[in-house]
């Protein structure tokens, strides 16, 4: 028989080891409980600063890639273009390639859409692949802008930025010439930018053939847009002339080898660029059979001053203020430069930005019509000397290299031989 004694010690034993096993129960509970607060804490934390970026980044991806699609031309149906133009009711100008109407679609944008007419489809084809495969895939501050196209069976358009001051032409020509003199060299100075951007930093040279004042599209704050590229050509670098069979550009704005059997380049946008930036300093048309006989044809009025070193009078006659003559005189050089009658005589698009920067100096510029006059009636007063201009911009100073012949995509679909 046991004694009390001992029972009391073993009661007293198996009390203690209950204790102690209900403590260490509490303890791994609390610590299973902080632990899993603590892992709960951490994931939400890691929650808290991975999810938003993620979000955010995806957000942003989002978004730019949407602006790279919107970067490129988008295909309209008719059916959206004639709700944007409320079934072209309002139209902004026409030609012989068209129509030109107003729109704007439902996000507020507007646009200028332009109907493409023509005697034949395959003149409508042509423009319109000439337009999109040159506009389509440059970006410049200074070349109007192409939303997209359409190209359904009852209506082909190509959908431009609106311009809200239209073409220069009605400035420089039309009743209302309310440009200063500031604005008019602006608008010269942007405009010799886009062109230059055309043939020198585009992948492939792009001659637009049509540079005129009605091709200038101005917006809300004048500033200058080169337009229409529909006798435009993509060309390569390393070919030296562009095939021609058949005349293009404008009377009066075309180089002369456009019209005559001489080899071609993109030496014609600087001809025509000097015919526009004479007719911006005088705010007349070239030939105005209205003027005396003396001044009926500008280009060669302006020759005859600057060779017997009138330019005074020829700077009044313009309305150039005393404040702006040097730049009316620099104007005046540059655009004799351009019109040479001899392509090589010509400065790059990138010489005569600078030309107008007045970022270089300007040599006397030759007679640029002494090639349309009989050797014995030429006048005595001629530059026997000439400046060879050179393209060390762009061709990584190779000497005015031109471009010639289209990409293989442009011949394979003909736009080649895109005509007016």
């Amino acid at each position: 028989m046991s004694s009390p004694g001992s029972e009391g010690n073993t009661a007293d034993g198996s009390g203690a080891a209950v204790y102690v096993i209900v403590i260490i129960v509490v303890i791994v509970v609390k610590v299973s409980i902080l632990v899993y607060v603590c892992r709960k804490r951490g994931q939400t934390e890691s929650n808290n600063n991975v999810c938003p970026d993620s979000q955010f980044l995806t957000l942003t991806m989002d978004r730019f890639l949407n602006d790279m699609e919107r970067e490129k031309p988008i295909r309209f149906t008719s059916h959206q273009l004639r709700i944007a133009t409320d079934n072209f009711t309002n139209l902004l100008g026409s030609g012989g390639f068209g129509a030109v109407y107003k729109g704007i679609f439902s996000n507020g944008t507007m646009v200028a859409v332009k109907v493409l007419y023509g005697t034949s489809d395959k003149r409508i084809e042509e423009q319109f692949m000439a337009e999109v495969s040159t506009i389509g895939r440059v970006h410049h501050f200074n070349l109007v802008r192409l939303y997209g196209f359409c190209f359904d069976r009852n209506l082909r358009a190509l959908v431009y930025e609106y311009m809200k001051n239209g073409s220069l032409d009605s400035f420089l020509f039309g009743e209302h010439r309310k440009l200063g003199f500031q604005q008019l060299q602006d608008i010269a100075l942007g405009t010799a930018k886009g062109i230059a951007y055309l043939h020198e930093e585009c992948q492939h040279r792009i001659i637009h053939y049509d540079i005129k004042p009605g091709n200038i599209l101005l917006d809300a704050n004048f500033f200058p847009k080169v337009a229409d590229f529909g006798l435009a050509k993509l060309c390569n670098r390393d070919n030296t002339h562009v095939t021609m069979t058949g005349g293009r550009g404008t009377p009066g704005y075309a180089a002369p080898e456009l019209w005559m059997p001489y080899p071609i380049s993109h030496k014609c946008d600087v001809y025509s660029f000097g015919m526009l930036l004479l007719e911006i300093i005088g705010k007349r048309r070239n030939l105005d059979r209205n003027l005396p006989e003396s001044q009926e044809w500008f280009p060669l009025w302006v020759w005859k001053k600057v060779e017997t070193g009138s330019v005074s009078e020829l700077i009044i006659v313009c309305g150039v203020e005393d404040k702006d003559r040097d730049m009316g005189e620099r104007m005046l050089k540059t655009a004799l430069w351009c019109i040479q009658h001899r392509p090589d005589l010509r400065p790059s698009m990138s010489i005569v930005v600078k030309m107008l920067e007045g970022a270089t100096e300007i040599p006397a510029p030759p007679n640029p019509f002494a090639a349309f006059w009989l050797e014995s009636d030429a006048p005595n007063k001629n530059n026997s000397t000439h400046t060879a201009w050179t393209d060390t911009t762009c061709d990584t100073g190779l000497s005015s290299i031109v471009a010639d012949c289209a990409t293989p995509v442009m011949k394979k679909y003909g736009i080649e031989m895109a005509s007016s």
